[in-house]
């Protein structure tokens, strides 16, 4: 079953582009989570959603969120796209898109991993759902609007 809105948030750990290890559970109680579920790096879809992500990055730590991103690129690959980039956010990297299966955000036509944001509150609740292979900036825009209402 896909998570959804009500829902809290599976628990994850996983390894991150700069060598640390990242578990969800590690923001509860803390901070709202932007976790956002993309299909590879380097490409032109999710540069683009990333540099979005990355272009609004100070006003959702303002409004008390952390935005964290997850595909099944290896550490070095996130390494090189977020150096590439200056992304200034984590980067996991789902080898087995077990983390992807857990929440739901798998195959788009049939063929690529999706392309899937979830927002959740600091207790680790699902406040929001964002389910688009083509509007990058929605995702972007639309977990900025939630957050914002949340904080």
């Amino acid at each position: 079953m896909p998570v959804k809105v009500g829902d809290i948030a599976p628990d994850f750990t996983l390894p991150a582009q700069n060598g640390s290890t990242v578990s969800l559970r590690d923001f509860r109680g803390q901070k709202a989570v932007v976790l956002y579920f993309y299909p590879k790096d380097d490409t032109p879809g999710c540069t683009a959603e990333s540099c979005a992500f990355r272009d609004q990055y100070e006003v959702f730590k303002t409004a008390g969120a952390e935005v964290i991103g997850v595909s099944g690129d290896s550490k070095e690959s996130h390494q090189k796209f977020a150096a590439k980039y200056n992304l200034p956010f984590v980067l996991l990297s789902d080898k087995d898109d077990q983390v992807r299966k857990q929440y739901g955000a798998t195959m788009a036509f049939g063929l690529i991993p999706g392309r899937v944001t979830y927002v959740l509150d600091k207790q680790g609740v699902v406040q929001y759902v964002f389910d688009s292979m083509l509007n990058f900036q929605g995702h972007v825009e639309e977990a900025l609007k939630t957050i914002q209402k949340l904080h």
